[in-house]
């Protein structure tokens, strides 16, 4: 089975920058399309932002575009999640999430994701 545990999450003020990253480990052949997902207290977890199996396609939530930036390593077989200006309304637990994919690349839906890590908190103060 493939792991993921996430890093880099932190007590930040307002405006900094932060990266989280997803290692990804145990059966790498595979292909996975990868996300990254948070959820507030007393909220839904939410699909944050997205990235296929070969990078190309990416999504992001309208709250964090423009913010955020999702990114891979293939060969260190990592995710990363570079969040700048970041906002008190980021605080949160993100975490990491896969969905593995057969030939397809595809940014994969909010529902597909069935591997998860198991996450870092992130707090941004005012």
């Amino acid at each position: 089975q493939v792991q993921l545990v996430e890093s880099g999450g932190g007590l930040v003020r307002e405006g900094a920058s932060l990266r989280l990253s997803c290692a990804i480990a145990g059966r790498t052949l595979s292909r996975h399309a990868m996300g990254w997902f948070r959820q507030a207290s007393g909220k839904e977890r939410e699909l944050v932002a997205a990235i296929s199996w070969s990078g190309h396609g990416t999504y992001y939530a309208d709250s964090v575009k423009g913010r955020f930036t999702v990114s891979k390593n293939h060969a260190w077989n990592t995710v990363y999640l570079q969040m700048t200006s970041l906002k008190p309304g980021d605080t949160a637990v993100y975490y990491c999430a896969a969905h593995q994919i057969d030939y397809a690349d595809y940014v994969a839906s909010t529902y597909e994701y069935d591997i998860w890590g198991q996450g870092t908190q992130v707090t941004v103060s005012s």
